[in-house]
């Protein structure tokens, strides 16, 4: 029945305009191949010449051409070909022939090719175009940076993203009834088929080209982050007695509900939402980020007792979505950061002023509708998902939108804004339009999906609650104003308010701990990510848990304390007196002259801690917002913490004498992705985290080294280089194998004599 085909491999790139590289003739012989994902922003230097809030890398226009022949008896068929995100303004030809324009750079899009391909040789060209890099208050990178798809089915056959299942009820024995909408082409009938652990539960019947059809399955498996149980559905069309096409869609089955006095509850059980936003890069590997590399890095979330994710600030991977459903992380999914009104971007330093003002506001009017259409069509189906956001500080004052009601006003990150920046001027953009653009989009998200509710995340919800914003709402989500939760519950009872975007300080988390009205919150990141950086030569945000390589950060630790039971302590150290240091200048380097002041820090869930050096108690101290401090004189040795029965220990290495590579898969399959963590260590087999080198790499075998990263915010070494200096004693590498079966080996090395080497079988 249908068939999908990944057609990630063997593309050819241009870096650069190629005046008819439509054309299917077009010699092509000379262009680099690539396997898809690709970005080319990070395959080129760091420099000035390019916008800082989007990491100093470049842009420009380039073209993408992929050679095929399609398999068997596909001509006459239904072709679909599916882009799942190219940033950006994408124009894509088939054998020469137009098929249109994609706009946005986050979303994902189909055309059906079925009237242009052929039983030889066919050619599809796309060129993109992305030559402003102040675009963006974020890095977007550039390229076709996801999956693309053909889809071959009959003309018999469901439409592209026409199959929506939905939870309608659970009862208290665990029957579900859950209701499933369809649209095909031609059809005369079709069957849906519930299937758990391979084994048929229960099916149903719908007559009709479209329609909806509601199913019971018994002793239903609730799908949540503790338990993300899964079911497929089995989709099959008919044209009279002859079936047409197949489907399988996955999904969950789940209840939930914002209450305006009661927070958030899952399948009837009431819960906080404990969530991160994050960014769609992974340093090294720019925009194009493997799902492996998304699942290590999810798993930490989950480990630092995260239950949600916000996909900060537009439409994210499909694969992203598939590892929340399987691993139990309820999403967020966001569309867009801003909508007609162009926003500051920095691209000189973060507020540093003048700005420019380039990025989707362009497109908003034209594409809106149909970019967030796409994004619901497409992620509607994912049991995570339970909260559509059609804007992210959309109402940020003056920038654009302006209001009487405020003289004078700062944001979130207003510092060193002009006065004249400050202050209302009735030549901008009157704030009251937002809530007539907010009331379209919010029909147009319950046309196509009535069972989430809709917000936008408010960054001045004093100014939106006055202008009838966020009376469109379904939810109102706040920005960093946990000091309007108790006043704006008073005035709106009837209205649900959580915070959509929250700093590291445990006072924001305090707010949602103790009002049983605040549902949640989402940590503004979860991880580093490339741009919205101070100036060069730093190259990225620090307001992650993580950093760019996916490690724990001591702020990482202090989250866990405050999210998590099961008993834990973890040690981590500043120089400078306790009045001198903060939380973010924390780091695991137990390192400093002798004497020199240093302060421990203790990040624990327990009420107290102990510290020792050298065997020797420096006291015991009460655990103050999940933190205990010590100031001391540093001495060269060991730092062990005891907090209840748990302990942690933290030692001043020697000079690295050794490089650890450690490979999470000793046995891959071919294209698969491995994480190498590279550590240096000292003699005695201690991280030696104040002896950072410069270490090369050699991959040998089939295989590709795709990125290294140290999660150094100021290291402007090309990501293109097959060397980086390690940070704090550690960096990664990420490796794609080959199609070769037998033996990679990665060869690292230092040029003052230090080498080791992994191997990796491919089978």
């Amino acid at each position: 029945m249908g068939k999908i085909i990944n057609i990630n491999k063997d593309w050819l790139f241009h870096l650069g305009d190629a005046v008819g590289a439509d054309y299917m003739g077009y010699n092509d012989a000379a262009w680099k191949k690539v396997t898809l994902p690709h970005d080319w922003s990070v395959e080129y230097p760091f420099d000035t010449a390019h916008s800082s809030g989007s990491g100093y890398l470049p842009g420009g226009t380039a073209w993408y051409r992929k050679h095929f022949i399609l398999p068997d008896n596909a001509v006459g068929k239904t072709v679909r070909l599916t882009f799942g995100g190219v940033y950006k303004h994408a124009r894509v030809w088939i054998n020469s022939n137009y098929l249109g324009t994609w706009a946005y750079g986050y979303s994902t899009f189909t055309f059906d090719i079925s009237d242009f391909v052929r039983e030889a040789e066919n050619v599809i060209c796309v060129r993109c175009e992305h030559n402003e890099t102040a675009d963006s208050r974020w890095f977007t990178g550039s390229g076709i940076y996801r999956d693309v798809e053909l889809e071959i089915c009959e003309k018999n056959c469901f439409d592209k993203n026409g199959i929506f299942v939905s939870t309608k009820n659970v009862d208290e024995r665990k029957n579900a009834v859950i209701g499933v909408e369809y649209s095909a082409h031609d059809c005369d009938f079709a069957e849906f088929t519930v299937i758990k652990d391979n084994i048929s539960v229960v099916s149903a019947k719908a007559d009709g080209t479209c329609g909806s059809v509601e199913i019971t399955v018994p002793d239903a498996s609730l799908w949540s982050p503790d338990s993300p149980a899964m079911y497929s559905l089995i989709c099959k069309a008919f044209n009279e007695s002859n079936m047409t096409d197949e489907v399988c869609i996955p999904f969950g089955i789940r209840t939930f509900l914002f209450d305006a006095n009661e927070g958030f509850f899952l399948n009837g059980i009431n819960m906080k939402l404990k969530g991160v936003c994050v960014h769609h890069d992974a340093g090294a590997l720019g925009a194009a980020v493997p799902a492996a590399v998304w699942e290590r890095r999810l798993k930490k979330f989950k480990e630092a007792g995260c239950n949600a994710l916000r996909t900060a600030h537009n439409p994210p991977s499909a694969d992203l979505l598939d590892l929340c459903d399987r691993i139990g992380l309820l999403v967020m999914d966001e569309a867009f950061d801003e909508w007609e009104g162009a926003k500051n971007k920095w691209w000189q330093g973060h507020n540093v002023y003048p700005p420019k003002r380039f990025g989707y506001a362009e497109d908003f009017p034209q594409w809106h509708k149909a970019d967030l259409e796409a994004m619901i069509l497409r992620d509607r189906n994912h049991p995570s998902v339970i909260l559509w956001s059609i804007g992210n500080e959309i109402d940020y004052p003056n920038d654009p939108y302006v209001t009487p009601l405020f003289d004078e006003v700062l944001g979130n990150n207003d510092a060193n804004k002009p006065a004249s920046e400050r202050r209302y001027d009735d030549k901008k953009p009157d704030a009251n339009r937002l809530a007539t653009v907010a009331k379209k989009l919010v029909e147009i998200a319950h046309g196509v999906d009535s069972t989430r509710p809709v917000l936008s995340a408010l960054s001045f919800p004093e100014l939106s609650t006055r202008t009838g914003f966020a009376d469109a709402l379904d939810v109102s989500g706040y920005n960093y104003r946990e000091h309007f939760y108790e006043e704006d519950h008073k005035r709106f009872p009837d209205r649900v308010i959580f915070g959509s975007e929250n700093g590291h300080d445990p006072a924001a988390w305090y707010a949602v701990r103790d009002n049983d009205f605040i549902c949640g919150q989402f940590l503004w990141t979860g991880i580093d990510f490339l741009g919205e950086c101070r100036g060069w030569p730093s190259r990225i945000s620090q307001a992650g848990m993580l950093d760019l390589c996916g490690n724990e950060k001591p702020l990482f630790f202090r989250r866990k304390a405050m999210w998590t039971e099961e008993p834990f302590v973890k040690i981590a150290v500043s120089k400078g007196t306790k009045e001198q240091t903060h939380v973010w200048s924390d780091s695991f380097v137990y390192s400093a002259e002798n004497g020199e002041t240093v302060s421990v820090s203790c990040y624990t869930n327990q009420p107290s801690a102990e510290l020792f050096l050298n065997g020797k108690s420096l006291g015991r101290q009460e655990v103050t917002d999940f933190r205990a401090t010590w100031e001391i004189p540093f001495e060269e040795g060991d730092l062990t913490a005891v907090a209840g029965e748990c302990t942690d220990r933290l030692v001043s290495a020697g000079k690295a004498k050794k490089i650890a590579l450690n490979a999470d898969k000793a046995t891959v399959c071919s294209d698969e992705i491995i994480h190498v963590e590279v550590s240096l260590l000292d003699s005695d087999g201690n991280l030696a985290a104040a002896d950072d080198r410069c270490i090369h790499y050699q991959l040998l075998g089939d295989g590709e080294i795709l990125g290294i990263e140290n999660g150094k915010h100021d290291d402007l070494t090309c990501y293109a280089e097959k060397y980086r200096h390690t940070h704090n004693g550690r960096a990664i590498v990420y490796l794609r194998a080959g199609e070769t079966k037998g033996r990679i080996l990665l060869h690292a090395f230092t040029k003052d004599g230090l080498s080791s080497d992994t191997e990796i079988t491919v089978i």
